[in-house]
């Protein structure tokens, strides 16, 4: 059942973040400790589990995961650190806690966020698999993390914001670059790791697109329609801020029309791989149907 593997896979990552990130302890201590309250202790590690769902359907041992699955958790991690800074979103809780320039401060944030960034690569790096696969690894993490992926979408979420009128399908690459390139990673990642072939891939790429879209549309909707215990941060802050979202442009009707039809294309896109992607069906149905 997938639930059961899903406990034990956030006990890996859980259990492999820990050994990754630095000790308290040691110095610079204020630094190491702001990097392990971004990293651990909470978070739905949607990411991880892609990964560990998509390297184990298709053979891959799951020890052999733990290194990519911590690495993409790493480069997430600070992702949200620098995202809740106040050049950025201004936001003070995150995963049920202060974010890290609150807990911390600015420039403690802005160097943790750094230092798992690099952290990531380093740990990946060092994955146990042939060389050609790790540097598929790295690339991949490396192409999804940037100005073609991540960084890029933020980019263009900070041009839309303050009002300004944009077209469903500016907002959906934005999304598919901010949000669903790093998504779109994790399962690249556990197939890389598992050596899926290419005709393979491409099922598990049209799974990952529409499951990254989903995964923000669904995040639109809880902005919309949560309240900040539930989801660990701060809700409302979309219409505060006047961004572009899926709910401003489509409604929350369709919103949740595009939801379902995003959920058919999951299916149809896995139905080749029958059973063997039961965990991956149920990471997305998770990701349709979450309230934080």
């Amino acid at each position: 059942m997938p639930e059961p593997a899903f406990a034990a896979w956030r006990a890996r990552v859980e259990s492999a973040l820990d050994g990754a990130l630095p000790s308290a302890a040691d110095a610079p201590q204020r630094l190491h400790a702001a990097m392990r309250h971004a990293a651990l202790d909470g978070g739905k590690r949607m990411r991880p589990l892609l990964v560990y769902a998509t390297g184990t359907a298709f053979g891959a041992d799951p020890a052999a995961l733990d290194a990519p699955a911590a690495a993409v958790e790493l480069i997430h991690a600070y992702s949200l650190v620098h995202d809740d800074l106040p050049a950025m979103d201004d936001d003070d809780l995150r995963r049920g806690k202060p974010t890290v320039h609150i807990a911390f401060d600015e420039a403690t944030a802005i160097l943790a966020g750094d230092a798992l960034q690099s952290l990531a690569f380093e740990w990946l790096a060092d994955a146990p698999f042939a060389d050609r696969i790790r540097v598929a690894l790295l690339r991949e993490l490396s192409v999804a993390a940037g100005a073609r992926g991540m960084c890029g979408g933020q980019a263009l979420d900070i041009d839309a914001t303050g009002g300004k009128n944009i077209a469903i399908a500016e907002l959906e690459r934005l999304h598919a670059l901010k949000t669903g390139a790093l998504l779109r990673a994790s399962v690249r990642l556990g197939a890389i790791a598992a050596d899926v072939d290419a005709a393979q891939r491409e099922h598990l790429d049209r799974y990952a697109d529409a499951l990254g879209l989903a995964f923000q549309i669904r995040d639109d909707l809880l902005d919309v329609e949560g309240d900040s215990a539930t989801l660990g941060k701060t809700a409302g802050k979309d219409a505060a801020q006047a961004k572009a979202t899926f709910p401003a442009l489509l409604g929350v009707d369709g919103s949740r029309a595009r939801l379902r039809a995003l959920a058919e294309t999951m299916a149809a896109a896995l139905a080749p791989f029958g059973e063997r992607t039961a965990t991956l069906a149920a990471l997305g149905r998770t990701v349709i149907e979450r309230s934080h």
